[in-house]
């Protein structure tokens, strides 16, 4: 019985050295750099001293990670962090401790988002990055995605009133059937097919792949309208890359303009292909370009997908922003691993 519950042990423990990726995350995350971020929530007032103390607010930013790690909603993040140890760990809790229910989750998150302060804890990450040796660095490579978002519905009259910004009157009237309606997502159409939902423009640094800059927007705002914003100001090198959504005469010259390298993909037009020269120079430039795409697959492969569990694009912006966070969070312990290992092996 003995030797049977060692192997277990051993066995579990050799999983989570080569598997748990929390225990890394743990590790290597300096996570009292969001602290100051999270401390600026004005604290809830209490009608009595007694009773459990406040939820500390570092375990909840970290809840709301694993989250996005593992793309659940809050009542399945509530039910998961009770049953896995690992979980438990990752947050510092004994398996004793109360878990936080989902709708205290669901709460922070939107305090959090009200506030501005995923933004901050956004860009606090960024700050440490630069100061731990990880500048935007190589040129910027800029995409966007689709987020799709269930299908609403909808009579022709009421999507006519949501075009112009008003709310249905049976809507009004029924509170409970409003809440389930998404009034902010938006369709588009993508290779020929329709798609429902918003979008996350993002801006990856060519040398380490983190995202320095992003924007959520309805799916029917165009790639191009977002370049102004999600340019990255900071990134040490001129190159720009972006596929041919963004190639345009006004792209063109803002980027000249502002002193940036264009790598940008060249369109075909109706009745004027691409010359084999430049069908070349835009497989010479995917090779660069193509590292954007690795965000977006890492989504699907490690982060449990694209699928947003919220509504309105506030919510989606606060999710997504989560979600981009997680990433960087991700890329920092690639990193670091990365380094510790070709550090060993020299």
């Amino acid at each position: 019985m003995a030797k049977s519950f060692g192997r277990q042990q051993k066995r579990r423990q050799s999983l989570e050295k080569s598997k748990d990726r929390l225990r890394h995350l743990n590790e290597l995350i300096p996570w009292e750099t969001f602290r100051e971020c999270l401390e600026q929530l004005h604290p809830q007032e209490r009608k009595s001293k007694a009773g459990r103390k406040p939820i500390d607010r570092l375990m909840l930013f970290k809840l709301l990670i694993l989250q996005q790690l593992y793309n659940v909603s809050d009542e399945e993040l509530e039910y998961q962090t009770h049953d896995r140890a690992s979980f438990r760990r990752f947050l510092g809790l004994s398996p004793e401790a109360e878990v936080p229910d989902a709708k205290t989750i669901w709460l922070f998150r939107k305090h959090l988002s009200e506030a501005g302060i995923i933004d901050e804890l956004f860009e606090r990450f960024e700050q440490y990055l630069q100061t731990a040796g990880y500048a935007a660095k190589g040129g910027q490579i800029i995409d966007a995605t689709l987020i799709p978002v269930p299908v609403q519905r909808n009579s022709r009259e009421e999507n006519t009133q949501i075009k112009h910004g008003e709310v249905p009157a049976e809507w009004e009237e029924n509170p409970h059937k409003r809440v389930q309606k998404d009034v902010d997502a938006r369709w588009t159409k993508k290779n020929g097919k329709s798609y429902y939902g918003y979008k996350n423009h993002i801006n990856i640094d060519v040398t380490y792949g983190f995202i320095r800059q992003h924007s959520v927007t309805d799916a029917a705002v165009h790639d191009s309208q977002e370049l102004d914003r999600v340019l990255d100001p900071d990134n040490a090198d001129d190159g720009v890359w972006a596929d041919s959504a963004y190639d345009s005469a006004e792209i063109e010259g803002v980027l000249a303009l502002e002193g940036y390298e264009n790598h940008i993909h060249e369109k075909a037009y109706r009745n004027r292909p691409l010359t084999p020269v430049q069908q070349a120079a835009n497989r010479t430039r995917s090779k660069t370009r193509a590292k954007v795409e690795h965000v977006f697959g890492s989504w699907v492969t490690s982060m449990g997908g694209k699928r947003v569990r919220c509504i309105g694009l506030e919510r989606v912006r606060a999710y997504l922003g989560l979600k981009d966070l997680a990433f960087n969070l991700q890329r920092y312990v690639f990193w670091q691993k990365r380094g510790t290992s070709q550090a060993q092996c020299a």
